[in-house]
């Protein structure tokens, strides 16, 4: 018997161009277009409506498609602006996917991009989601065209082997040198990390807290390498990030820096996770509370609750005779939440998997749950047990329209349904979109 002939290798497409149609945007900073051949295309750099010449970036002969950049705008859109970043375009810096649009034009596209997971991972229109259609951007993010919000307070360089940091090209470990990031906060720019060397270091993470005037680096050095000694234009702690256990270590100065949201202070150790946009904490807590409406004496849960955000704005609201269940995985976010909440005696938190801790705690009903899960979202599982505990409202927050629109398929398994949704554009220049979504049980007919 002879072995099989192993199939011919498919021939890479990579460089070859297409005249284009650019056709609608799809969720992740990129336009749909087609070849003549029918072979779908995600390109990049473009907007809905233009003609372009695209190279393309990644794919082969044969595959379901293939991604490219427009490297020629033949008939642009009216919602075409130069790029403002020296540093955006076809093959540089992979950080910001709507440098060419209009901010207008960015929230629209935003907008259809959330319309269109909705229905085709949910079943839901605008109208079923509660939702009027429209992207809002943060309280002194609408610009004029041309200009770009700085916005971002958490900025990870990546660093080449020569020791200049800069950031990485799209689906690239490549790096594209940078003398200024316009999205990068005030607090960051000011830290000078793209004006000096940075040798034997492979990531520098700079951090700007909003409400404080603390400010933090965390460095990842190179294998065996040794840490810089750090001196930037302002004072700044520094921490490590261990080689062998990924593990963060204060090197000097504070291990936290301190957020003010929502009338508090909060404590966000080690790099930890805090919304990057410095509207965000305070944008979201007035959505979320505002579809909760919590009142005296409520049980709400906060899941994936990071450093205690939404619990205590719950606890403020439930009172003494409420209460109010954190759950988060990270064991230094839990430590930073029960030292934030510390004068809430209302409020506890648990530290593991949502999945795991939430059928250990033996709650079997709840008046309000408050759920914000990382970029995956909740899963079915998770959506399934909430719906046992029959809580009068539920508030999703999500960074991932996709992800929440599986989520929604879920819920409506279970009969909760939506009845309130927003949308902020908090990652300006980008494709990401925040949105809460207010859901309440269905009714069931008679």
């Amino acid at each position: 018997m002879q072995p099989d002939t192993p199939p011919e290798p498919r021939k890479s497409l990579v460089g070859e161009e297409y005249e284009v149609e650019i056709g609608p945007v799809a969720h992740g900073g990129h336009c749909i277009a087609r070849t003549e051949s029918g072979q779908v295309l995600f390109v990049r750099h473009t907007l809905p409506g233009e003609r372009v010449r695209a190279r393309v970036t990644d794919g082969e002969e044969g595959a379901r498609f293939l991604r490219a950049d427009a490297v020629e705008i033949l008939s642009p859109s009216k919602d075409r602006v130069e790029a403002p970043c020296p540093f955006s375009g076809p093959g540089r810096c992979g950080g910001c996917d709507w440098q060419h649009a209009a901010p207008g034009a960015q929230r629209r596209l935003k907008a259809a991009v959330v319309s269109e997971q909705l229905a085709r991972l949910a079943g839901l229109t605008p109208e079923e989601s509660g939702w009027d259609g429209t992207v809002e951007p943060a309280p002194g993010d609408k610009v004029a065209k041309g200009e770009v919000p700085a916005w971002r307070t958490r900025v990870q360089y990546a660093v080449d082997a020569d020791g200049h940091p800069g950031l990485r090209k799209h689906r690239s470990h490549d790096i594209e040198p940078v003398t200024h990031c316009m999205i990068a906060a005030p607090g960051v720019s000011e830290l000078g990390i793209e004006r000096r060397t940075w040798p034997q270091i492979a990531t520098v993470e700079a951090i700007a807290a909003t409400g404080s005037h603390d400010r933090q680096v965390v460095l990842t050095p190179r294998p065996g390498g040794r840490l810089p000694i750090v001196e930037l234009d302002k004072p700044v702690s520094v921490l490590r990030v261990n080689e062998k256990d990924g593990g963060v270590h204060r090197v000097h100065g504070r291990p936290f820096v301190r957020e003010r949201a929502a009338g508090r202070t909060w404590r966000v150790g080690n790099g930890g996770f805090w919304q990057v946009h410095p509207k965000a904490a305070d944008l979201l807590v007035e959505a979320v509370m505002q579809g909760l409406m919590p009142k005296r004496g409520d049980m709400a849960l906060d899941l994936y609750c990071g450093v205690g955000l939404f619990a205590g704005a719950l606890a403020e609201r439930v009172g003494d005779k409420g209460a109010v269940l954190g759950i988060e995985s990270s064991k230094r976010a839990v430590e930073d939440a029960r030292h934030n909440l510390a004068d809430l005696d209302r409020v506890r938190i648990e530290q593991g998997k949502v999945e795991q801790i939430l059928p250990r705690t033996g709650i079997t009903d709840v008046d309000l749950v408050v759920l914000d899960p990382p970029r995956a979202g909740a899963g079915k599982q998770t959506v399934h047990h909430l719906a046992t505990l029959t809580p009068r409202r539920i508030a999703y927050v999500a960074c991932d329209p996709a992800a929440l629109a599986r989520d929604l398929a879920y819920f409506r398994e279970v009969g909760y349904a939506p009845r309130r949704m927003r949308a902020f554009d908090l990652f300006p220049m980008t494709h990401h979109v925040e949105c809460v979504v207010i859901l309440e049980k269905v009714a069931k007919r008679s």
